[in-house]
């Protein structure tokens, strides 16, 4: 292992001291509960998209994905690159709706669009999956990659001290803080995984079919037989884009920076600006963890059967010494974007859809207390939670199985909600307990995991199908929950779906007077067409 040096050290140091800075001086003009949760409703298409990148490459997924790839090769780089596609989706159908209604939090617009019930239950499960999931997963990779650097850290100190670190810049600098530091964390983390995928590649004599020679035949394919355990092709067009939906589209933790642009263009040209810059974890995440099975054979490094140590051993095995800085910096980046930007979601989903409506007089000095008190005690939530995801099987096959469960109930009552207009509140409500509750079911049935821990090593699941094609599956049957019960009960308010459902002139809406090559439409076929280009050449 190279050691970590004073440059390295020094500027490890600088950047929190950069981070940390920019949260106190953002911190000194957030007034107002809009500059606490929504920036201000301020923030250019620049500033979306990148914070929309960082935030989404967080250290669980520069770990997972690394992990992942090194497992099983290029093929969980979908959930990247095809991230383009439910980017073009709320650009042209959510983007208008979320603006024109001013929401704060996603779960207002089912309230608007539905009833309060659909509101509250939403964002129970978006608080409980942000904290659980999202921010502890974050806070669990972290720890390991720091301690790869750092063997005497234990995890919990390390998650907590990540969590105290990110958590007082968020409560105080409030989500302008947290978009101005995404955007310089894009940058950092671009930077820092490029030097590593060029030295890796180096290795390789700079050559790709040394690549694709020296790895196992498959690893640079994406597309998968039915039986394949890590990612079949029934998957790959039923679960990954209703994965991606809900992600992208409904998700507090990734929207809210969207809910803040300064009008319906910018917030359209930074979703599609994003699409583009999600293509670039292929390159310099994904593919430098297929090139490690060739350079790091599991027979000579047996830790990498645990999938979560092959990015901290490629980083610590390849990297010269005087980058190995760089690179943390961008670990730590990703560690801090993500996490100060689900912090500042979920303190954002307690106040304004729980607290608000339940002291309805609050002052925005109110306000501001609540939402850094909240943003403080969900901190250490996520930090003495994170050392427990240490027992699940691999940290990127932990967040997508959870989220395998939560995910299509919520992705039909917003995609089908927005145009199928006898879609009523009973309808919504009902279709997220009995969708979730059924998917929960469908997983136990379906995974080996919980069986192991029931009746012991060895046993088999009851049904053989991939977690994704569960997504499918679920999905399917979620819409015809929501449909029935709705055609069964009365119609929803006229008004309600007048305003709150798609409506074609909504296509246009920012658009008039700009130049062709302005238009979003236009820059969404570049962008197609781009993914069009990467499915073909490594199918």
């Amino acid at each position: 292992m190279n050691p970590i040096s004073n440059i390295d050290i020094g500027i490890i140091i600088a950047y929190f001291a950069l981070v940390m800075g920019i949260g106190f001086y953002v911190s000194r003009k957030t007034k107002t509960s809009d500059d606490l949760f929504l920036g201000g409703r301020s923030f250019t298409y620049g500033l979306i998209g990148l914070s929309l990148f960082a935030s989404n490459i967080s250290s669980a997924t520069l770990v997972g994905l690394s992990g992942a790839a090194y497992s099983t090769g290029v093929v969980q780089s979908v959930y990247e690159w095809l991230s383009g596609i439910p980017l073009i989706i709320a650009a042209v159908i959510f983007v208008p709706l979320y603006l024109r209604s001013k929401i704060t939090t996603i779960p207002e617009f089912l309230e608007k669009r539905f009833d309060r019930r659909s509101q509250v239950f939403f964002s129970i499960v978006t608080i409980s999956s942000s904290v659980l999931i999202e921010m502890a997963g974050g806070l669990y990779a972290g720890s390991i990659v720091l301690q790869a650097f750092f063997p005497g850290l234990v995890l919990w100190q390390s998650a907590l001290g990540l969590a105290i670190v990110a958590g007082i810049y968020t409560a105080f600098g409030g989500l302008k803080a947290v978009v101005i530091t995404d955007a310089i964390q894009s940058v950092i983390l671009i930077i820092g995984c490029t030097v590593l995928t060029w030295i890796l590649f180096g290795k390789l004599d700079y050559s790709w079919s040394n690549v694709v020679a020296s790895a196992p035949e498959g690893h640079f394919s994406m597309i998968r037989p039915l039986d394949d355990e890590s990612m079949p092709w029934s998957g790959l067009f039923l679960g990954v884009p209703i994965l991606g939906f809900w992600y992208w589209t409904t998700n507090q933790y990734i929207v809210q920076r969207v809910l803040g642009a300064k009008d319906i263009k910018h917030a359209r040209w930074g979703m599609i600006f994003a699409g583009f810059l999600k293509v670039i974890p292929l390159f310099v995440m994904v593919i430098p963890g297929a090139m490690a099975i060739s350079l790091f054979p599991i027979e000579q490094y047996p830790e990498l059967a645990n999938s979560d140590k092959v990015f901290p051993t490629i980083v610590t095995q390849a990297l010269p010494v005087g980058m190995v800085g760089i690179v943390l910096a961008g670990l730590i980046s990703a560690i801090m974007s993500s996490v100060d930007s689900t912090l500042n979601s979920a303190s954002t989903l307690v106040v304004v859809d729980f607290v608000k409506p339940n002291n309805p007089n609050l002052s925005d000095r109110d306000i501001l207390k609540y939402g850094r008190i909240t943003t403080i005690v969900l901190m250490l939530v996520a930090a003495f939670w994170a050392p427990n995801i240490a027992h699940f099987e691999g940290l990127w096959s932990y967040l997508q199985k959870m989220f395998s469960i939560l995910v299509p109930p919520i992705a039909v009552i917003f995609l089908v909600g927005v145009f199928y207009k006898r879609g009523n509140g009973d309808g919504s409500f009902w279709t997220l307990v009995i969708g979730t509750f059924l998917g929960l079911l469908l997983f136990l049935v379906t995974d080996t995991a919980p069986w192991e821990a029931i009746m012991g090593e060895g046993t088999e699941k009851l049904l053989n199908l991939h977690y994704t094609t569960n997504v499918g599956i679920m999905t399917a049957l979620s819409t015809v929950i929501f449909v029935v019960i709705s055609k069964m009960t009365p119609p929803p308010n006229a008004e309600q779906v007048a305003l709150m459902t798609f409506r074609r002139e909504l296509l246009s809406d920012g658009m008039e007077g700009l130049p062709w090559y302005k238009d979003y439409r236009f820059h969404m076929v570049l962008l197609v067409i781009l993914m069009t280009v990467i499915m073909i050449y490594f199918w």
